[in-house]
């Protein structure tokens, strides 16, 4: 396993539309979730998309074990939404490509979730609350939409200027220790 670098909004690359994974769950595929495993425990995050660390394949690992509880790592390889429930539940989300913004997104209360876990198994289950909102961001992520887009155009302008600021202010700083 190995520790990748999470892109940060406005990275174009954040913006791609991932593709499938073609064929069966491969050793490559698994060695790739391993590494975004690990790099969401060190970041630290409860979800994250392969096009996050640079890999436009439709790929998420999430783990939304709480503080303290034994970890319980999920794989979704090609996760489709099959329906959404009309009740809409509100939550307030962050996410490692948008550091240190959180905002309330609306989003469907209950989805019925097909995908293909770690081994190649065909899953289909319904998820709700957490569960939910969570792989409802991060399918987001694979079709080049950030959380941030959902909010309103004047939310929006606020979290990018405050991520370019912070990004301008790092840069100062690593020039300044060379």
């Amino acid at each position: 396993m190995a520790l990748r670098s999470i892109l940060i909004a406005p990275d174009a690359r954040l913006k791609e539309k991932s593709k499938p994974v073609e064929g069966p769950v491969t050793d490559e595929h698994r060695r790739l979730m391993d590494d975004m495993l690990e790099t969401m425990y060190d970041a630290p995050g409860i979800g994250l998309a392969a096009i996050q660390i640079g890999e436009p394949l439709r790929i998420i690992v999430m783990d939304l074990a709480p503080d303290g509880e034994p970890k319980k790592p999920r794989y979704f390889v090609n996760p489709e939404i099959l329906s959404r429930s009309e009740e809409m539940f509100a939550y307030e989300e962050g996410c490692l490509s948008v550091p240190e913004i959180y905002d309330d997104v609306e989003r469907p209360a209950r989805v019925r979730l097909r995908y293909m876990d770690y081994n190649g198994k065909q899953i289909e289950e319904d998820c709700e609350g957490l569960y939910a909102v969570c792989i409802q961001h991060e399918m987001d992520h694979l079709e080049g939409v950030l959380f941030i887009d959902h909010l309103s155009r004047l939310k929006k302008e606020k979290a990018l200027a405050k991520l370019k600021k912070a990004k301008k202010l790092a840069e100062e700083n690593k020039e300044h220790r060379l």
